[in-house]
Parts: C-alpha cells; structure tokens; sequence
C-alpha cells in the first residue's frame, strides 16, 4: 500500500470504463467508509452503465470513488465534495493520477457548497457520515440543483421511505448499509 504523509493508504477499485481496474488511494479518516463494490455495480446497473454527457456531484465525496466511477463511464463532469483535508488532498492526489481532467475536486462542507452552487447535477452522489442527520438536511435543498430528470443515489444506515418530495425509484441492503435511487417528485 501507498503512503501519504506517513501514513498507511487503503485501496478501491474503479469498476468499469476507461479507468477499469485502477486503484484510488485513500487515507484512514473517521467516518469514511468507501461504498462497497458490489453496490457500485448495482448502482451503475440502476443508472445504465453509460453516463456519456452527464453532470454529476458527488457531494460527500471520500475516497471520490462515486465521481471517478462516473467520469470513468464517461460522464460530462465530475464535482467531489470533501470537507477533511486530508481526505480532499487524496482526492487531488488520485486526480492527477488519473489525469480526471473533468473532475473538480472542492475542499467544502456540503450544506456551504449547496448554498453556494449554482450549476444543475444529472447525478448526485451521497453517501455522508451516519447519524449526525445529514441525508435529512441535504435531501430538502437538493431539488434546486438537478436537472429535470436527474437521479440521486443516497446512502443511508435506514431505509428511506418514499415522501412527498423524494420517490424511491430502486433501493437495495448491503451488510447495514441502506442504498436507494431517488427521483425528486418536483420533475
């Protein structure tokens, strides 16, 4: 395993695409769990494998695994939201790598970034920390940033449940992990 300051890395594997079979280096950080690959395979199943043209956001991004995966599978553009530094800094570290030329990596809380941003997302990634309430506050302004028929894969510790604003098109359980393809009812 590769070193970063000293500091032991941890390895995932981008799935499909043109960087197939390439490995991302991540730091030991509290809360970062990268999304098994076995649920990134469901989930490119559910988005339909080709995301030629494509804007997405991973918004709590980590080991940026989510946005590479889609720029890999030829998505248009690739926003990465990390606030842990040392977590960003491998997220630029893999960039280069990869030379993801289409992928912005951003140093940001995800409710500033939202407060902020004002491009539209085909995509959206979440995956934040557990109990602390975050789907909860993202998921109410997220609406104002996706296209019309944009999806969002949301990442939980419970089942979502469909509501008036959030439909659960697709949902699955991997382990103690709750992942869902949402639809904003407001399309």
């Amino acid at each position: 395993m590769g070193k970063i300051a000293g500091k032991k890395l941890n390895m995932v594997r981008i799935n499909a695409g043109e960087w197939r079979s390439r490995l991302l280096k991540f730091p030991e950080a509290e809360g970062l769990r990268p999304t098994p690959e076995r649920v990134r395979q469901t989930v490119f199943n559910w988005l339909g494998q080709d995301l030629t043209g494509l804007t997405c956001l991973d918004l709590f991004a980590g080991t940026g695994v989510m946005g590479f995966e889609a720029l890999s599978r030829n998505a248009k553009s690739a926003v990465l939201v990390e606030k842990t530094p040392v977590v960003y800094k491998a997220i630029l570290e893999n960039k280069t790598t990869l030379n993801a030329i289409n992928a912005q990596v951003l140093n940001a809380d995800a409710l500033s970034f939202l407060d902020k941003n004002q491009q539209l997302f085909d995509v959206v990634f979440l995956d934040p920390p557990y109990n602390q309430g975050w789907l909860d506050k993202v998921l109410s302004l997220l609406p104002a940033h996706l296209t019309k028929d944009a999806v969002v894969y949301a990442e939980a510790e419970y089942a979502i449940k469909q509501t008036d604003t959030w439909h659960v098109i697709k949902q699955s359980k991997a382990g103690n992990v709750f992942y869902h393809l949402l639809k904003s009812a407001h399309d």
